[in-house]
């Protein structure tokens, strides 16, 4: 019994130094927050969720599900609660009836406007491809590993059958083993027009050499040194065979810096996952410790951890929190989730109102803010307290109204 103890607790303190070891490993991932960058990075679950959502409509019959078939699908979502607590969120979004759902109007004009720039912009997503294709040793990657990257590219979802097949003289589909992963995309045209990095574009405008921009405070003096010797170095672009440089040297360094730079300028929002481009190491010859390499260059790569979820940023795309350009794809993006926020806001006022007449039947003294001295009083309802509601901020600063408030907007099962 003694012993058995003994080795439960060596075998606990183990398992908390593996703990410790993994946390400070992932630690040294980040830099000093910036708060803009991350409000940069701010992922909204609420919009990923909906987006997913608005794709599941749309594949079935008429662009409409059933309630019961879009709670099964749920899990799926990792979503908890009932579907239709959860849609009765977003009015703006979603249309209920006869135990269906569908799109609203406005979010069908979105997607048409989506639906119409893909199309349009199918020229850009070969050239991004083929792009993609000549940053990698062997000219092709495998279809699981594009699928990782599809959504930052801006890729449409059957872009295998929609795309690649109508450029046979740019792409091709192989398949060695016969096996569904090993299924991947092989460039056929090296296109030296395409081969030109967003760095080398950007100095032929200025008629000056190629030059990575760094995007620093002035008071960064250190970061400002390293930056300055690590520039000297003649450019490398990416898209030139590293099998030509020496392990290890200065050229193979400035030579990956240049290839993260160049994959994050190829996608919508500049930013990528640090895990998910590790698992093309092999393809574009990047070194192990990626993150060692991303945080030596301080004032071109922005690194977090914000959820979590390691993520190198792009710092000369973005001015604050706003991305400099914005692809048109992502300007609809974004139109989606004001829409979806509008409808979040009616839903949250409407849950409010109803809240605030619940106190006023039960006889609950209403809490609101005095408009001059900022002092809050409490006061029986009357006829009178909806008159101007801007300057009646109301129950929302009643503690126990802003916890109920909270409720409804978090709890997906609050009725």
């Amino acid at each position: 019994m003694f012993t058995r103890r003994i080795h439960n607790h060596l075998q606990a303190r183990e398992r908390g130094r593996a703990q410790w070891l993994v946390l400070r490993r992932f630690s040294l991932w980040s830099m000093k927050k910036e708060a803009e960058l991350e409000s940069a990075l701010s992922r909204n679950r609420r919009w990923v969720v909906n987006n997913q959502i608005k794709n599941i409509i749309l594949r079935y019959p008429n662009n409409e599900i059933p309630i019961p078939t879009l709670q099964k699908k749920f899990k799926t979502l990792d979503l908890q609660g009932k579907a239709l607590n959860w849609l009765s969120k977003y009015p703006c979004c979603f249309e209920i009836h006869d135990d269906r759902c569908r799109l609203t109007k406005r979010m069908m004009n979105l997607v048409a406007q989506e639906q119409s720039l893909i199309d349009a912009q199918e020229p850009l997503f070969v050239n991004r491809l083929a792009k993609l294709l000549m940053l990698t040793l062997r000219k092709r990657l495998t279809v699981l590993k594009i699928n990782e990257f599809k959504r930052s590219f801006g890729f449409p979802d059957d872009y295998i059958i929609r795309i690649v097949p109508r450029y046979p003289d740019l792409f091709r589909i192989v398949n060695e083993s016969g096996r569904r992963s090993s299924m991947a995309v092989e460039l056929l045209h090296w296109d030296p027009d395409l081969a030109v990095s967003a760095v080398e574009a950007s100095a032929r405008k200025l008629g000056a050499p190629p030059r990575f921009s760094c995007s620093l405070p002035s008071t960064w003096v250190k970061s400002w040194e390293r930056f300055r010797e690590f520039d000297e170095i003649p450019y490398v672009s990416p898209y030139y065979d590293p099998r030509g440089l020496e392990e290890g040297s200065r050229e193979i360094e400035k030579r990956n810096v240049g290839l993260v730079h160049e994959l994050l300028s190829l996608t919508l929002w500049k930013k990528a996952s640090i895990v998910k481009l590790g698992h093309f190491r092999r393809e574009f010859v990047l070194p192990d410790r990626l993150n060692v390499l991303l945080l030596k260059h301080p004032g071109i790569f922005y690194v977090s951890n914000k959820y979590q979820i390691y993520t190198v940023l792009l710092r000369e795309a973005y001015v604050g929190s706003q991305l400099v350009d914005k692809d048109p794809l992502v300007v609809v993006k974004e139109k989606f989730g004001e829409l979806m926020q509008e409808g979040l806001h009616e839903y949250n006022q409407r849950r409010r109102l109803l809240n605030v007449e619940k106190r006023r039947k039960r006889g609950v003294p209403l809490v609101i803010v005095d408009g001059a001295k900022g002092r809050r009083r409490s006061h029986e309802g009357s006829d009178d307290d909806d008159d101007d509601g801007d300057s009646k901020v109301g129950g929302l600063f009643d503690p126990e109204e802003r916890k109920r408030f909270y409720k409804v907007l978090f709890d997906d099962d609050a009725s």
